[in-house]
């Protein structure tokens, strides 16, 4: 066995809990061999055993990404036993391979058991109380990162376990961005290319550009900060290159930011490796050796972040393999402004190059991201990714193909309140009208699949990676720019965009059917707040809270977001006119005040802070409270106050 084989950790990332109920549960893990698996579940009151077994086939799939990468779903259906709701239970998970033998997840990764507790353990949801949300996590954002306050929430109640006012989060839901694969910083960068060669990540063919392969971008001049350049210099390519990598703020494939976009699959899934485990970064050495000399400097104060990130991803991992964790992906999952509008997806899609990299990420989302969420929905295009992989030359533009027609991302768990997660960004409703439009957030069949779901319940919980009630003021800057054709200078993302799709939804929470309690978490917009929502002229009206909070590791820039809500509440007050040019005229929306201990700033709507959101629910799934967990330590409450806007 090789030295550099010797440093490859067994377990590479992970393992993160999934899909929980009462009769399932389910794990994903990354490990460096094709191992066997034992699982063992436990009551950790009694120690009454609950399943303990090697693990069958059809009970673990898993993916061969590289020579010494296995990407591993443990799903696990109990036949005999039921899991008992909201109660502790242990687990340990046992891996042997023909070289290896047998240990156990606590052997090798100790420091992911919390202090006083002797197994990793996790518990069933089924009627919420305490749900964390977030979105946004770039790694090379220089403020801290709040992902650590889910590790310190689950800690406490570790330590206070019989403490009435100890919180215990049921779930984590991410909504969105969980990577930046268009966004990456050059200290990550260089870490994702030594992770593809320790791990023997498969490389792949690349057709229209001015590479033959991905095998050639490590060492390539322009692999580091000039990604743009590897676009081919044809002629039908220069409308490609100037909706990609052009210099103005907002961009397609984006801004200056994107220069280290993700490329291919491998560096893909190197990322999402990197963001949530720390055990290849000890691996790995940074290095500027092939940086210019124009950038080293940048390079070099982007190191000083990553580190800092790094250092706090032991907590990351902890938090994970204690708590169900559902995702959903937005827009730098993939790339920024991801189907934005119809002209975008006619540039995008129709050459080679572009659609390689837009497939290649939502190949990483699903084998990262969306297998975990519903496992059973996932298989046939698993089965389909491992074809792929198996000669990517052949079938990964096929593999592509088949998951840009995909329209089963969204999901929904059968918890009290029921969740409803949204897909917003692949079933869309375009425009016919004019290309730069934005495109609705969802067309109005998904819509109309949506409103179906939500009947018959008392209570839901949807879950947009964009807020649908947003910030007037903001909405209106980019219904203008939108207007001279721009929609792609301001993210005019928003669900009142698009006539057809703010219409369809706004009479969903019209409709007499809509449930009376009606809760939309969301995020995306890196700043936070909550709105209490209400209809006019009607008397029972559903209780309707959106409770925004974004980013995880992000914020909006600080002085602009201070004017613009200043200008908002100015414009747009409750007695304004100006409300009567909006599609919610309908509705009276209550915002409510950000407030930690020593301050409550009635002048404040929105919250610029990197944090974790907490929705606290009483036993009918009403909204108890919203607060912000901030990466700073802090705690933020949304409080009620008596007067509209």
């Amino acid at each position: 066995m090789s030295n550099t084989k010797l440093e490859i950790p067994e377990i590479i990332a992970g393992p993160i809990i999934r899909q929980v109920s009462a009769k399932n549960v389910t794990f994903w893990l990354v490990t460096a061999k094709d191992c066997q698996f034992k699982l063992r579940l436990s009551d950790a009151k009694s120690g009454r055993c609950f399943y303990d077994q090697n693990l069958e086939q059809a009970q673990v799939q898993s993916v061969q990404v590289g020579q010494h990468a296995f990407i591993q779903l443990i799903n696990v259906a109990l036949r005999n036993e039921c899991l008992p709701v909201g109660e502790k239970i242990f687990y340990d998970i046992c891996l042997s391979a023909a070289d290896m033998v047998e240990t156990s997840l606590t052997e090798l990764l100790p420091d992911i058991i919390y202090s006083g507790e002797k197994l990793p353990s996790f518990h069933v949801p089924h009627q919420l109380k305490n749900i964390l949300h977030g979105s946004c996590r770039k790694p090379h954002h220089p403020g801290p990162d709040a992902f650590l306050q889910v590790d310190k929430l689950l800690s406490d109640s570790m330590d206070t376990p019989n403490n009435a006012t100890a919180i215990k989060p049921d779930l984590l839901l991410l909504t969105g961005d969980q990577i930046y694969a268009d966004d990456v910083a050059g200290p990550t960068l260089n870490a994702i290319q030594q992770v593809i060669e320790l791990l023997g990540l498969y490389h792949e063919p690349l057709e229209g550009a001015t590479i033959t392969d991905s095998k050639a971008l490590a060492n390539h001049p322009y692999c580091y900060y000039h990604r743009e350049e590897l676009l081919p210099k044809i002629d039908i390519n220069e409308a490609v290159k100037r909706k990609f990598f052009s210099a103005k703020r907002k961009p397609v494939f984006t801004s200056d930011n994107a220069k280290n976009h993700l490329i291919a699959l491998n560096e893909v899934l190197a990322m999402y490796f990197l963001v949530w485990s720390p055990a290849l970064w000890s691996c790995i050495k940074i290095s500027d050796a092939h940086i210019e000399t124009a950038h080293k400097l940048q390079f070099a104060n982007e190191q000083k972040v990553v580190e800092r990130f790094v250092k706090g991803l032991y907590k990351v991992q902890r938090a994970m393999a204690h708590l169900p964790v559902y995702m959903i992906f937005d827009d730098h999952d993939v790339t920024d402004d991801w189907n934005l509008t119809r002209g975008w997806e006619e540039v995008v899609y129709s050459h080679p190059l572009s659609k390689r990299i837009i497939g290649n990420a939502l190949i990483g989302y699903l084998l990262c991201q969306a297998w975990g969420n519903k496992p059973d929905k996932m298989d046939e295009l698993v089965n389909k990714t491992k074809l792929a992989l198996s000669d990517m030359s052949q079938y990964q533009n096929a593999l592509i193909d088949t998951l840009f027609a995909f329209e089963d991302w969204h999901y929904q768990l059968d918890t009290h309140p029921a969740i409803l997660v949204l897909d917003t960004r692949t079933r869309r409703w375009r425009s016919e009208s004019n290309a730069n439009k934005p495109s609705g957030l969802m067309d109005w069949e998904a819509l109309c699949e949506l409103q179906q779901n939500m009947i018959g319940h008392q209570s839901v919980i949807m879950v947009s990676a964009a807020p649908v009630y947003g910030n007037k003021l903001i909405e209106s800057i980019q219904k203008i720019f939108t207007f001279f054709g721009k929609a792609l200078m301001v993210d005019a993302e928003n669900w009142m965009a698009h006539r057809g799709t703010a219409n369809v939804m706004l009479n969903i929470f019209r409709h007499f059917k809509t449930p009376p309690n009606f809760i939309i978490l969301s995020g995306d917009v890196h700043y936070s707040f909550v709105y209490d929502i209400r209809l006019k002229f009607r008397k029972n009206s559903p209780q309707i809270l959106q409770f925004t909070c974004s980013g995880i590791k992000n914020e909006f820039p600080k002085r602009l977001l201070s004017v613009l809500d200043r200008l908002n509440k100015w414009l747009f007050s409750a007695r304004s006119p100006l409300n009567v040019l909006t599609k919610r005229r309908y509705m009276t929306i209550s915002h409510r005040i950000p407030a930690t201990s020593d301050q409550n700033n009635a002048q404040q709507t929105l919250h610029n802070a990197s944090a974790i959101g907490l929705l606290t629910l009483d036993k009918s799934g009403h909204a108890k409270s919203c607060k912000l967990y901030c990466a700073n330590g802090k705690q933020v409450e949304f409080l009620r106050k008596n007067k509209n806007s």
